[in-house]
């Protein structure tokens, strides 16, 4: 029997949309290294999405937030709960995506402990 993800509706949608595509873009192949150089230098663990928010840490790499005046703190805290769970799990596939050579080189904010 394998694991099957229930689907959850995602309430505010415009919000979760626009936050997804940042964290995106953030974890695309040319900005990643970027964003997790950012993450050592704020002494930011990169599974605490909340101290990711708090630091602007997303803002700061992703030019697109950025320009349109919104912050990624800002568009979570709008979110429902339910949305926000489906937000935290969605950053943390994608930061499980990253290359491993990559996330060896910054094995430190991806450490546990």
């Amino acid at each position: 029997m394998n694991f099957e993800q229930a689907v959850i509706k995602v309430e505010k949608e415009a919000q979760f949309a626009e936050l997804k595509a940042s964290i995106e873009r953030v974890f695309a192949p040319g900005s990643v290294e970027r964003y997790l150089k950012r993450m050592a230098s704020e002494g930011i663990r990169i599974r605490n999405f909340e101290g990711v928010l708090e630091k602007q840490a997303l803002e700061h790499v992703d030019g697109e937030l950025n320009k349109a005046g919104k912050s990624a703190k800002g568009l979570y805290q709008e979110l429902t709960v339910s949305d926000q769970g489906q937000m935290r799990e969605f950053y943390l596939s994608k930061l499980e995506q990253v290359d491993v050579a990559v996330r060896h080189r910054f094995r430190r904010i991806y450490q546990y402990y």
